[in-house]
């Protein structure tokens, strides 16, 4: 309920903010219009760090500068900013966008794979065939502030498929870096699903690994035989990952199980290993930070909900960040446009602000190795940014108008026509409600 108030909230922030900053919008909307985006709090994310009252110019879909005053140059359209604040467009980290409607009803849930002969192992499946660009989750999250997205599959295999990475623009060609990321999960779902015990779950994990550096070197083609217990799309989908080009993803909750991931970062030196949840993640900061491995975390997590989180804390963004350990927030959900609340709450618990804002923007993009192009406001880059009524951590506070490459995007969703629908609603009651 609390949530729903909140969203109600901000909802009615954004009808009355965006009327001055629309107003000038409704002219220059395209991506090959030159922009001078003045007076706002500037979170860069890049060396020039927070301007106070600067102005960002952007020219043909990407950032030409950040200035630290209010100078319009020649030729660009003023929009005026004054005391709002703006930073780089919101990174969902790990989620299940595109890929999941509503998980119980209206027909297939792609973001749920069953065993198919093509793969023993699960790393095969790749989400990219199965990104849905019509999704009205994607407007719901966009309009929060959310401009891409790491989307990934479940399975009840070893892996869980190859995720993407996508932008949340209009377009539908919206899957900007396929075969972005490898997900494995080492507690306790992991186990579950594979002999239900950690003992097989981690000796067919290195087994698996072990045939993708074998498979370096072999002729994976049809004519040739292959006798190991990942089959050839596996080792295909594995090569980069053992490589070190593809990040592989380990959801793993409980102390133990990390220092196990950090020990297989150790047997294979090329992986490029990012830790998911690490709820006992604070136990071992050291050591975490000292491998140089990121966390992608929920930092709600508070309760010993099972037996793989005993020592969750609502501190555990906060100490892992002070012991040198790079953090995202906002994972496993379709549902992450409440990442930013999340962050605010862990602002509340030790984490400090600047870190909150780059969990959910530069982090994640260097996470996915997509930082040359996203995830700060820096000259040469793509245009995604946002403009927030206030600081975006504050649920009193609401994005008022999002750029997906330097092109402000609608401001509706689903929810918000439903909102608009109902809110002023005098006639007789719906079919559904007479009896």
């Amino acid at each position: 309920m609390r949530n729903l108030q909140i969203t109600s909230f901000k909802h009615k922030l954004k009808l009355l903010a965006l009327t001055s900053v629309m107003a000038v919008m409704s002219a220059t909307s395209t991506a090959q219009e030159k922009l001078a985006i003045t007076g706002a709090q500037i979170h860069t994310m890049g060396p020039k760090g927070i301007i106070v009252e600067g102005t960002l110019l952007i020219e043909d879909g990407k950032i030409k500068d950040v200035l630290s005053n209010n100078t319009v140059p020649a030729g660009f359209t003023k929009v005026d900013a004054s005391g709002k604040v703006i930073t780089p467009g919101f990174m969902g980290a790990l989620t299940s966008l595109g890929l999941v409607e509503v998980g119980l009803s209206a027909g297939v849930n792609d973001s749920r794979v069953d065993a198919h002969p093509v793969s023993s192992v699960g790393a095969a499946y790749d989400s990219q065939f199965a990104f849905n660009a019509d999704s009205t989750l994607l407007d719901v999250t966009r309009i929060e502030g959310f401009t891409s997205a790491a989307t990934g599959l479940r399975t009840s295999q070893l892996f869980d498929g190859q995720g993407a990475i996508i932008s949340l623009g209009d377009e539908l060609e919206s899957v900007t870096h396929p075969q972005a990321f490898v997900h494995v999960d080492v507690g306790n779902g992991g186990a579950d699903n594979n002999g239900e015990s950690r003992a097989a779950l981690w000796v067919a994990l290195n087994q698996s690994l072990e045939e993708a550096l074998f498979a370096l070197s072999y002729d994976l083609s049809p004519s040739e035989g292959w006798e190991g217990m990942i089959s050839r799309a596996d080792a295909k989908a594995l090569i980069p990952v053992v490589q070190g080009d593809t990040p592989l993803l380990v959801t793993a909750h409980r102390a133990n199980d990390i220092l196990q991931v950090l020990a297989l970062k150790k047997r294979f030196a090329n992986l490029d290993v990012v830790l998911v949840h690490a709820s006992d993640g604070w136990r071992v900061a050291s050591q975490i930070a000292e491998a140089d491995v990121p966390v992608i975390l929920n930092p709600e997590f508070n309760l010993p909900g099972e037996f793989d989180r005993l020592g969750a804390t609502l501190e555990n963004a906060g100490r892992l960040h002070e012991a040198g350990v790079m953090i995202a927030i906002g994972v496993d959900t379709h549902n992450v446009r409440l990442a930013a609340q999340h962050a605010g709450n862990a602002v509340a618990n030790g984490l400090p602000h600047d870190a909150a804002i780059a969990s959910l923007t530069i982090n994640p993009a260097k996470i996915f190795g997509v930082d040359d192009n996203i995830g700060s406001l820096e000259s040469g880059k793509q245009a995604d940014f946002v403009i927030f009524s206030g600081d975006p951590l504050e649920v009193t506070q609401a994005a008022e108008q999002v750029y997906v490459s330097g092109k402000a995007v609608s401001m509706e969703s689903r929810q918000t026509k439903l909102r608009d629908r109902y809110l002023k609603y005098t006639g007789e009651k719906p079919v559904g409600y007479i009896k």
